[in-house]
Parts: C-alpha cells; sequence; structure tokens
C-alpha cells in the first residue's frame, strides 16, 4: 500500500518579481519619465516612489517523500488601485505566512487540491483574509504538490478534479510590449504572436492625443507593421490594445463619443479584429459595470466590430460574476494575482466560458516564472481564449516561459492518453 504524502514542512523566501510596482494614479495624473523611472511624487498609499522594485516570496512545500513543491507570491504592476490589496512587502508577507499559513498546512495530507486551496483562500487572520499575493503563491504551490503527489501535470489535476474535459490544446498568447511599443511589437510580429500589443495606453494625453489622434496613428502603425512584416497571408493577429480608463478621459465619459472613436479605430485596424481592454473608468465597480454595459450595447446597434474587456474594479470570482451578469464585456481579463487563491482563477474561467463569453487567463508583467508556468497548466485546463505572456516586458521571456511550458504539457498528455488508450483497446 503506497502511505498517503503529506507536508512535512513549509519554508519561503524573498525574491524578484519580474518587473516593478507602478502608482498607476501618480502616473494617469500626469508624472512623466525621467529615463525608465518617473519623475514626482507617489499618491498611492504605500508607495515610496512611483515606480519601485516588483518583489515575490517563494512558498516552498517540502514533502513526506522529500520532493519539494512551490509557488510563487506576487501581485500586479498597478497594485493599489482599481480596488485591489494594497502594495504587496515582501517582509510583511513572510511574517504572515510563518505565522498563520505554515500551522495550516504542516503534516496536511495530499488528496484535493480543490479543498486544500479552498481552506488557505478562505483563512482569516485578525478578521480579514490574507493578501491576495499569499493565497496566490500558497495555492500554486498546493497545485504543484498535489501533481507531484499523483505523478502527473498540474494541467491534469485541474481537469481531474474540476472535470473540464479539456483536450489540453496549445492556447493562444497575449504578448505586452510595455513603453517599448516598437520595436517589441516587431518581436511579436517576428514570433507571430496570436495576439499582440497590449500597448501600454496609460496615459491620455501622451498615448491617445486630445482627440485620440495618437492612439489613432499607433493602431495604424501596428497594421501596417503586421502586414509588412508577416511571412505569410494566414497570419492574422488579434489587435488588443489595454487602455487604462484613458479613452473615457479623453471624451468625457461620454459613451456616444467613445463608440465614435472606437468605429474610427476599428477602421484603422482593419483586416484584423480590434480589441479595446478598459477604455474607460467610472470609479467603482457598480458604476463600471453600468458604463461597460451601455458602451457593449452602444456598440452592437451601431454593428461596430470591436471587443471590449473589462479589467480594473473586476478582481474577484464575485466581481466577475457580476460583470457576466451585467452583460458588460465579449471578454473577461481574469487577472490571476488579484484573484487570490488559483482555485479562484478556474472556476472563473470556467465560469466565463459557460456563459459564453471570452476567458482571458491574465495577470501581470510583474509576476515570476513559476506564477506564468502554473498560469499556462490552467489556461491549458480551462481551455481559456487566450494567456498572458509573462513576466517582464521584454517579450521574448513572457512567450518562451509560457509557450514552452504549454507544449511540454501538450506533450505529456498527449503521450499518456495515447498509452491509456492502447492499453484499453488490448483485449484481456
Amino acid at each position: 500500500m503506497v502511505q498517503e504524502l503529506v507536508i512535512s514542512d513549509v519554508l519561503c523566501t524573498a525574491g524578484q518579481a519580474g518587473f516593478f510596482f507602478d502608482d498607476q494614479m501618480a502616473i494617469r495624473h500626469g508624472a512623466g519619465h525621467e529615463g525608465f523611472d518617473y519623475q514626482g511624487l507617489p499618491e498611492t498609499p504605500g508607495f515610496e516612489r512611483i515606480r519601485q522594485p516588483g518583489e515575490s516570496v517563494s512558498v516552498l512545500l517540502v514533502l513526506s517523500d522529500g520532493d519539494v513543491a512551490f509557488g510563487d507570491c506576487v501581485a500586479v504592476q498597478y497594485s493599489g488601485a482599481g480596488g485591489r490589496d494594497p502594495l504587496f512587502r515582501a517582509s510583511e508577507i513572510l511574517a504572515t505566512i510563518d505565522e498563520f499559513v505554515r500551522p495550516l498546512l504542516v503534516g496536511v495530507g495530499l488528496t484535493s487540491f480543490r479543498d486544500l486551496a479552498r481552506q488557505v483562500d478562505d483563512l482569516v487572520m485578525n478578521g480579514q483574509r490574507l493578501h491576495t499575493a499569499i493565497r496566490y503563491g500558497v495555492t500554486q504551490a498546493l497545485l504543484d504538490a498535489v501533481a507531484r503527489a499523483r505523478r502527473i501535470t498540474m494541467a491534469e489535476v485541474i481537469r481531474d478534479e474540476y472535470e473540464t474535459q479539456s483536450q489540453m490544446a496549445v492556447v493562444p498568447i497575449f504578448a505586452q510590449s510595455g513603453d517599448d511599443r516598437y520595436d517589441n511589437v516587431e518581436k511579436m510580429i517576428l514570433r507571430q504572436v496570436a495576439v499582440l500589443p497590449h500597448g501600454l495606453i496609460n496615459n491620455a494625453v501622451t498615448k491617445v492625443g486630445t482627440n485620440g489622434e495618437i492612439l489613432t496613428e499607433y493602431v495604424k502603425w501596428v497594421r501596417d507593421r503586421v502586414l509588412s512584416l508577416r511571412v505569410n497571408s494566414h497570419y492574422q493577429p488579434l489587435l488588443h490594445f489595454d487602455c487604462y480608463g484613458t479613452i473615457g478621459e479623453v471624451f468625457g465619459g461620454d459613451v456616444s463619443r467613445i463608440a465614435d472613436f472606437l468605429l474610427s479605430l476599428s477602421h484603422v485596424a482593419a483586416p484584423l479584429q480590434l480589441r479595446i481592454e478598459h477604455p474607460l473608468d467610472a470609479g467603482s465597480r457598480d458604476a463600471q459595470i453600468e458604463a461597460m454595459a451601455q458602451l457593449r450595447r452602444e456598440l452592437a446597434q451601431r454593428h461596430i466590430n470591436v471587443e471590449l474587456v473589462v479589467d480594473e474594479w473586476c478582481n474577484t470570482l464575485e466581481d466577475i460574476e457580476a460583470f457576466v451578469a451585467g452583460q458588460s464585456a465579449d471578454v473577461i481579463h481574469v487577472k490571476m494575482p488579484d484573484l487570490g487563491g488559483v482555485n479562484n482563477t478556474i472556476e472563473a474561467l470556467l465560469f466565463v466560458r459557460a456563459h459564453g463569453l471570452k476567458a482571458y487567463c491574465g495577470g501581470s508583467c510583474n509576476e515570476t516564472e513559476r506564477s506564468a508556468q502554473v498560469s499556462a497548466h490552467i489556461a491549458m485546463a480551462c481551455e481559456a481564449n487566450q494567456v498572458l505572456a509573462k513576466p517582464g516586458m521584454g517579450v521574448d521571456e513572457g512567450l518562451q516561459i509560457v509557450g514552452n511550458e504549454m507544449n511540454r504539457v501538450a506533450t505529456l498528455t498527449a503521450a499518456r492518453a495515447h498509452v491509456s488508450a492502447l492499453v484499453s483497446d488490448t483485449p484481456s
């Protein structure tokens, strides 16, 4: 009889994240670049400067057979904004895990990821739930631990426990350019990335323009570079721009004017499909749901072929359910670190797809290679419509980490399925 594996110890170590924490409020209020850094004073609580290095904490679960599973606690680039948890501090996270999480997990058997993840995600300390970064990293480690105990991939654990029936196909990758929005886009085109460029349209004055002229010219440039650099006409990437509410700023929140602008952008982007993430920011979850639903209805009534993506104010599983119920978008950005436990990401992706919308398994440039690998497993097991290349803003690294992990999972699961089919076909 095989003895059940248990968690014999929980170790943690501080590390670096794949990018930086940026004070979104200060940037939206006009903080300008000074080289790679920003000028001015921070505005979001917890920030010591507008741009500061991202931090991480690796959670190492030592198993009773000597194996080690791990996951990384990280938070998004724009922490503390859009209803998110406060700025992530590795020193505080380390102390919290040691005091509250370690006693919960030491000695626990690795029978069900779903049950273990729920226990961690629901844990309350001093009247509050754990910081989303803790829940994110610890549940990654638990998923890895259960996979190691069963000697299968993390994707297969999810497929089996959540009964997703996934075929484990590689998911289209969405790459992000960061501020290097020209050279990085050319990298994406040469690598034939399925969805691009993100664009980091995070300042209304410098990246959209008084009447949208700057963004229009950029969309035109991206389209032209795709058409001129692509190897063949079969390569038709989807153009997905993250606009951080700046279009709404430029057009005074007027839905009709925003729709006019998106119509003109769709013509500029043609023959490529245009997708706009967070075109406006209404200041709260309920207001955002209503404003985005109104804009979506306007686009539909006028037959404007632009897909809308929600991101800000959509930070939890409950938020996602509310945005879906409000018919507020065509695509839901399931921003993994914001949801806390990865069990919430799994349930969110499945919920979005079950309701006929497109599920974007996303996150942040400020994650780590480990959280990116875990996201690849989750995206495949839940058959997401796209997955973010992360961490970092260099394009190549994120594409390699997420893409290669998906290829490994696809190869392993296909080989196992082939062997299983041969065994089942063998006469007894």
